[in-house]
């Protein structure tokens, strides 16, 4: 008796203490610091722990030394590069030919978790993902392990978020924070880290979130440093100033790795449909026997391609040589991702922009030495750009670059190639590769910003449910004797079935001109809105639109698109304070105000 007593003490002491320590995290973000830091550290850990397994299932595959990258050796052999795809490709076929037999929705990624569900994200979904990725890399495929590191990250961060019970603002910040640490973990680059959770996973620039995000991404980075590196870094060194006449050339480059990125991504549909009528078991099969004939011709294009890029940047390469590997990682890429491996193409994008940076740069020296440039601040320039036009973030590419050089010259050229690449992108296309991913989905997202408040602020949770309703035949003095003035906005009218036939307002019902024949007209000739109505789905915003385009005060809800059955009514004034709260409520964070 005395152990249960203690026991129920104990568990009483504890359970105040977590009420209490949640209160405080949830009553200023100065509180959520500890956490990032904690997160921080934790991302940084399992990106090095995945970094270095990756690493060593190369060696034991491949049989390279330990201290080289896989797309770095001189060659492979031709089969092991057949065999170990095809075989990591099958254990992954097998995987998906389970989910969807049982019938498991696809995992959500960090930016579809901050932009439709407020940060909420399954650990066990993260778990999948992050395996799924570090199984494609491991075996060779052409994709890099940074999408596993941010799933694991955002993952890892979500799931204290949800401990502590965090609000929604809070959660999505916790969830930029695991991202933030798990890029700056894999670069080495706390600054690149911290900019790419603001401008791709949290969406905005905030003063209340600069905080807790640059503290995770510190405590990533240190933590990988600590643990033996950055998986991704890379130290340039000193790079040549860059002259005002080198400007236009390098503004050129980002207009051609625009439309490199753009055609990349309007490609991926194109390569998914030639393996579509494939079972799906088999698909990454496929892909990987295509890959590993690839990976004969060069192992530049296996995994994400770091060890190719540090070796390319300071190597000689004939302009065809060049166009040959861009063309083969380009389609390694593409149909690793169609086939049905998982990765990212953070680090491809930045090895193919490298290589069309030095492609140009060649081509430019080709026709006359008067138009030549520094091949390195052109390999940077096209590296930042073709980032920016399929992973986005202008910033966060800027910044790795002045990490990577420490040189300001460089970058301010830089930075300006990458706004002029996103303007294009975003003008010419409007996704980056994540997002253009979930548009073939069916989401019309184009960013991290908050829209989940937004779907789920439906008609059905704004409508009024005690709907006045009377028969179409019911004479006008009928329904002013059951319906005094100022009772309710408007009467739904309805036939025999109990269909909605129309609406009327009570002022209009109360007009003086109908005292004299209210005996003797019926309800119906006085019918509004006949054919408009809402249904329960629509959210808040397309009912909006529908009030404004009947100049409506109030509309009938109907049971769905194919019933005319009355379930509620909603007015315009009670929809648009609604959704002017709610815009206030998402955006309150942007000044790092409590929500």
């Amino acid at each position: 008796m005395f152990v249960r007593i203690k026991h129920l003490v104990d568990r009483k002491g504890t359970n105040r203490t977590m009420v209490r320590l949640r209160a405080l995290l949830r009553s200023n973000e100065f509180y959520l610091i500890p956490l990032a830091l904690v997160i921080g550290t934790l991302a940084g850990s399992v990106v090095t722990l995945m970094a270095q397994i990756a690493q060593l299932a190369h060696v034991v595959i491949y049989g390279i030394p330990i201290d080289v990258h896989l797309s770095a050796h001189e060659s492979v052999s031709p089969l092991a590069a057949l065999i170990a795809p095809a075989l990591g490709g099958l254990s992954l076929g097998i995987m998906e030919w389970s989910r969807r037999r049982m019938k498991i929705s696809n995992a959500v990624d960090p930016i579809e978790a901050n932009a439709l569900r407020g940060g909420n994200l399954s650990m066990r979904d993260s778990v999948v993902v992050s395996s799924q990725t570090l199984i494609s890399n491991g075996c060779g495929a052409s994709v890099g392990l940074e999408a596993g590191y941010t799933q694991i990250g955002s993952g890892i961060a979500s799931l204290l978020g949800k401990f502590f019970n965090l609000r929604r603002n809070d959660l999505r910040l916790m969830v930029g924070c695991g991202a933030a640490a798990a890029i700056a973990a894999a670069f080495g680059a706390p600054i690149t880290g911290a900019f790419y959770a603001c401008e791709l996973i949290v969406g905005v620039y905030s003063v209340g979130s600069a905080a807790p995000i640059l503290a995770a991404s510190l405590a990533g980075a240190l933590t990988a440093q600590w643990l033996g590196g950055a998986p991704y870094s890379l130290e340039i060194p000193k790079v040549s100033a860059v002259g005002v006449e080198q400007y236009l050339a390098l503004i050129g480059l980002a207009l051609i790795t625009s439309g490199v990125g753009i055609a990349v991504m309007r490609s991926s549909p194109m390569f998914e449909r030639l393996f579509a009528w494939m079972p799906v078991w088999l698909r990454p099969v496929i892909g990987g026997l295509i890959v590993g004939g690839f990976a004969i011709i060069t192992p530049q294009v296996l995994a994400a391609g770091h060890g190719a890029m540090v070796l390319d940047l300071f190597h000689e390469m004939t302009i065809g040589l060049i166009a040959l590997v861009i063309a083969l990682k380009v389609t390694a890429c593409l149909i690793s991702l169609a086939s049905g491996f998982r990765g990212g193409l953070f680090f491809a994008s930045l090895f193919v922009g490298s290589l069309i940076g030095k492609f140009f740069a060649a081509v430019l020296l080709l026709i006359s030495p008067n138009f030549a440039i520094d091949p390195l601040v052109a390999m940077l320039t096209g590296m930042a750009t073709l980032g920016v036009a399929i992973v986005g973030g202008p910033l966060t590419m800027s910044f790795l670059v002045l990490e990577m050089t420490r040189n300001v010259d460089v970058t301010a050229v830089v930075l300006a190639g990458c706004i002029v690449t996103s303007i294009c992108v975003r003008f010419m296309f409007g996704h980056s590769f994540s997002t253009w991913r979930l548009h073939l989905r069916g989401e019309t997202i184009r960013s991290a910003n908050d829209v989940g408040w937004l779907r789920n602020l439906t008609v059905e949770r704004l409508m009024r449910s005690d709907v006045g309703k009377v028969p179409s035949t019911t004479t006008i003095a009928a329904v002013r004797r059951e319906f005094a003035l100022g009772s309710r906005p408007g009467i739904v009218i309805v036939n025999n079935a109990d269909e909605y036939v129309g609406l009327v307002m009570l002022p209009d019902l109360f007009s003086n001109d109908l005292d004299s024949i209210a005996d003797d007209i019926q309800v119906i000739e006085l019918a509004r809105l006949i054919d408009i109505v809402l249904i329960p789905e629509m959210n808040v915003k397309s009912a909006m639109a529908v009030f404004d385009e009947a100049e409506a005060e109030m509309l009938a809800v109907v049971d769905s698109t194919d019933s005319r059955k009355v379930v509620g009514f909603l007015t315009e004034s009670f929809a648009r304070r609604r959704y002017v709260e709610e815009i206030d409520k998402a955006t309150r964070g942007v000044l790092g105000a409590l929500s």
